[in-house]
């Protein structure tokens, strides 16, 4: 078992950054320290960007944050898991905004055009800032990591939810609601996988948007008269 520092955090412990104790009157809060887990994170996420994932390293990040690397492997069984949570991070922040996109009170069909190609731009995006970030989204998918499974199966279920609230509202003529969504995913498969977003990492941007729009038009003239 690694021996963990003095005044380490247990797991069972609660972590100090769900928020800092009430302060007295007249007292002023103190500014909470971020918990190990975090801090490990953010180090991680500095060596991923500079270094790439091929490099990071659990000694190396762990050398940073002032602990032993058998302790790194308290918060995360591997350097796989490790990289692989700073990824989850971002894809967090990407299902944030598509939920935002689901939850909008606009009709069916545009909030499924609007999601879907919001997925693709901010793939491509971070393909462009940030490649190391990508490229362990892209290994994770290609590998179905458990990172990647969770992704895939909360965009199911945000794109789920508005063919539903479509097909309620007459917006969508689906009698399979499943065959529906196969359709839709496997029709927009080209321009979603991070291995076609990477491979078409040198296409102009508009010509891509353009091709996706496109075929999001004609998904969205089958999925209306449903002949699935």
């Amino acid at each position: 078992m690694p021996r963990s520092r003095p005044g380490a955090q247990s797991r069972d412990e609660p972590s100090p950054v769900e928020g800092p104790l009430p302060a007295g009157p007249g007292t002023r809060a103190r500014p909470v320290p971020p918990s190990a887990d975090a801090r490990l994170l953010a180090i991680a996420a500095d060596h991923l960007r500079r270094l790439g994932h091929r490099q990071v390293t659990v000694v190396g990040v762990a050398a940073e944050a002032g602990m032993t690397h058998a302790n790194v492997y308290r918060y995360f069984p591997s350097k796989t898991a490790l990289v692989d949570a700073v990824a989850g991070r971002w894809l967090r922040e990407v299902e944030a905004e598509l939920g935002a996109i689901a939850d909008a009170p606009d009709p069916a069909d545009d909030k499924l055009e609007r999601l879907l190609l919001a997925l693709a731009s901010m793939q491509r995006e971070v393909l462009a800032r940030d490649p190391h970030l990508f490229a362990v989204h892209r290994d994770a998918t290609v590998e179905s990591r458990p990172i990647a499974r969770r992704h895939r199966g909360r965009l199911r279920q945000l794109v789920e939810r508005v063919i539903e609230e479509g097909t309620n509202a007459g917006t969508f003529s689906l009698r399979d609601r499943e065959r529906g969504l196969a359709f839709i995913f496997d029709t927009s498969h080209r321009f979603l996988h991070p291995v076609s977003i990477q491979l078409d990492a040198e296409v102009p941007r508009d010509l891509i948007e353009a091709r996706l729009g496109a075929i999001i038009r004609a998904m969205l003239r089958i999925l209306r008269i449903g002949t699935l």
